[in-house]
């Protein structure tokens, strides 16, 4: 997009003038578009993907479709999760062990990485004024696949765009745009997936700028905790601070013990992903090694195996020798 915000102060974002290069870069990943790798394998490996979206070539293809068949914006198709089994980590936020039907919205967006998108067009999809979804999924492939430190310069003239749109699976789950970018800039988590990390100063600067521009009063993903305002800001704010409370500081705590249970739970995750890799490596060596080891013994133990050592044409040999023999000691007797 044509603006771009500077920092020269820390937290403090100025707008300025800039033309920007049509060519999009991209961040992290350049094959798996930083997805999660079992929603990526589920749309690599599904009929939708490999047949209908391929003979889908060209951008406005591709947003046609989008309006037709996009209805919600979760990684996995209603009822399709199988979890039901899974306990552990393997039940938990990035699915390992389960998988279920990719979305259609999760499988369009991937066709548009494969598109190679321009910044142009990137604009054309979160301007787009036909359907909500195309909107969103523009704002999702830059969540994907943009630096971070671009993120808020994306966002910020959509972060109280008041377009509402349903996001669950099945419904039931009506989200306005601005509140869905906000959460998306703030919070890892998005139904069964996760985001790409923001590395930790600029998540600070981006934390730093909403609370400015969306105090914690009016903050509608604050509202729900905080409760309704009692008028006396200020009064309660000094009670307080007469109490020992600083709110800003328990922000930033609670905002800290969020990103080190993430990192904890991406460890644990990886951790547990090379440990079934490695328990399902292990069970195919010891079944590769137990059919060849029956094979090697039903080879041994074949009738065919004696037949063919006792084959006619052997059998006929030993009694021309043995015929021989009576004949010799005959003629000689």
């Amino acid at each position: 997009m044509d603006n771009n915000y500077d920092s020269p102060e820390e937290g403090e974002y100025v707008y300025k003038n800039s033309k920007l290069s049509n060519v999009l870069p991209l961040w992290g990943n350049e094959r798996s578009m930083n997805l999660n790798p079992l929603i990526l394998t589920n749309i690599q490996s599904s009929h939708y993907f490999k047949v209908n979206l391929y003979e889908l070539k060209t951008y406005h293809e591709v947003i046609d479709e989008i309006y037709y068949k996009v209805t919600h914006l979760e990684p996995w198709e209603k009822g399709s999760r199988r979890t039901s089994g899974q306990t552990g980590m393997c039940g938990g936020v990035r699915g390992v062990g389960a998988g279920g039907i990719v979305s259609t919205a999760y499988c369009l967006l991937y066709k548009l990485f494969t598109l190679k998108l321009t910044r142009k067009q990137l604009n054309g999809l979160i301007t787009h004024c036909d359907s909500p979804y195309i909107r969103a999924l523009g704002f999702m492939y830059i969540r994907y696949t943009q630096p971070p430190t671009s993120l808020l310069d994306w966002y910020e003239p959509y972060l109280d765009d008041e377009e509402e749109m349903d996001v669950k699976a099945g419904g039931g789950q009506i989200m306005r745009l601005g509140l869905i970018l906000r959460q998306w800039l703030m919070k890892l988590e998005w139904f069964s997936t996760l985001f790409p990390r923001i590395p930790v100063p600029i998540q600070q600067k981006i934390q730093k700028h909403l609370e400015e521009r969306f105090p914690p009063t009016t903050n509608p993903l604050n509202a729900a905790a905080s409760g309704p305002s009692t008028g006396n800001d200020r009064e309660d704010r000094k009670w307080d601070r007469k109490g020992g409370r600083d709110w800003g500081k328990e922000r930033d705590r609670e905002w800290r013990e969020d990103h080190t249970r993430d990192y904890l739970r991406d460890d644990r995750d990886r951790e547990n992903s090379a440990r079934l890799y490695e328990r399902d490596r292990r069970e195919k060596d010891r079944d590769r090694s137990r059919d060849e080891r029956d094979d090697r013994r039903n080879r041994e133990k074949s009738p065919q195996r004696g037949a063919r050592e006792r084959s006619p044409r052997r059998e006929r040999h030993h009694h021309s020798n043995r015929d021989k023999e009576h004949r010799h000691r005959h003629k000689h007797r």
